[in-house]
C-alpha cells in the first residue's frame, strides 16, 4: 500500500504569515515612535503611557477593519467569479468542456489526453476543476476576512505592548533610548523571522525594517523635540 506523502509549503501560510508580520511590524514601529516622539517633547509620564496605550487601541482597531474590508473585496469577487462559472456550468457545458480542453492543451498535453483529464474532472467535481485550473482559486488562497482581521488586530497589539512596556520600566533621557534600542531588535527578529517562514532572505527582510523602524522613529523624535522646545 502507498504511504501518502504530505508535504507544507509556504503558500500554505502566507495569508496568516503576512497579516502577523505586518500587524507587529506595525506595532512595533507606530507605538514605538508615539512614545519617542511624546517623550521627546518632554510630555509627563502619565501623558507618554496613555498615549502609547491610545495608539496600541487605535491601530489594532484600524488593522482589524482594515484588513477585515481588504479581504472582504476579495471574497466579494471570489463569490461572483463562484456564481457566475456555476451558472456557466449550467447553461452551456460544452463550452466550458472546451475551456479546461484548450487549458490542458497549452499546459503541453495533446487533444485526446486533455479531453480525458477534462472529462474525469468534470465527472469528479466541474466547478472545482475550473475554479482551481481556470481562475486559479484554491483552498490555501481562499479570501478569510474574519480571520485576517483578527491576525492583525492581534499581531499589532502584540507588537505594540513591548515598547509599551518600556514605559513603565525607563523615564526621563532613558524612555526613548530604551524604547529605540529594545524595538529595533525586536523589528530585526520579526523581520528574520518571517523571512525564514516565507523562505526569503533573511538579511536583507532584517535591514529594510529595522531601516524603516529607525526612521519613522528618528522623525518622530525630532518632532517632538521641536514641539516641546516651542511650548517651553
Amino acid at each position: 500500500m502507498a504511504r501518502l506523502h504530505s508535504e507544507l509549503h509556504q503558500l500554505d501560510r502566507i495569508g496568516w504569515l503576512r497579516a502577523a508580520v505586518l500587524g507587529a511590524n506595525d506595532g512595533i514601529v507606530s507605538t514605538a515612535s508615539l512614545i519617542v516622539g511624546v517623550a521627546a517633547a518632554n510630555a509627563a509620564p502619565g501623558i507618554i503611557l496613555t498615549t502609547g496605550i491610545a495608539g496600541l487601541v487605535a491601530g489594532a482597531m484600524s488593522m482589524a477593519a482594515g484588513e477585515y474590508v481588504s479581504v472582504s473585496s476579495q471574497a466579494d469577487a471570489e463569490g461572483a467569479d463562484l456564481a457566475r462559472e456555476r451558472e456557466e456550468l449550467e447553461t452551456q457545458p460544452d463550452l466550458e468542456r472546451e475551456e479546461l480542453i484548450g487549458i490542458y492543451e497549452q499546459r503541453g498535453l495533446d487533444r485526446a489526453l486533455a479531453e480525458q483529464v477534462a472529462d474525469q474532472l468534470t465527472a469528479h467535481d466541474a466547478l472545482g476543476a475550473h475554479l482551481r485550473d481556470e481562475l486559479g482559486m484554491a483552498d490555501h488562497s481562499a479570501a478569510r476576512p474574519i480571520q485576517a482581521a483578527l491576525y492583525s488586530a492581534g499581531a499589532f497589539a502584540a507588537g505594540a505592548a513591548m515598547p509599551l512596556a518600556m514605559v513603565l520600566l525607563f523615564s526621563g533621557s532613558q524612555l526613548p533610548v530604551a524604547v529605540s534600542i529594545a524595538s529595533l531588535l525586536i523589528l530585526a527578529l520579526l523581520g528574520g523571522l518571517g523571512a525564514w517562514l516565507g523562505g526569503a532572505p533573511m538579511a536583507r527582510a532584517v535591514l529594510r525594517v529595522t531601516f524603516w523602524g529607525a526612521f519613522a522613529m528618528a522623525a518622530t523624535a525630532a518632532i517632538g523635540s521641536l514641539f516641546g522646545a516651542s511650548v517651553a
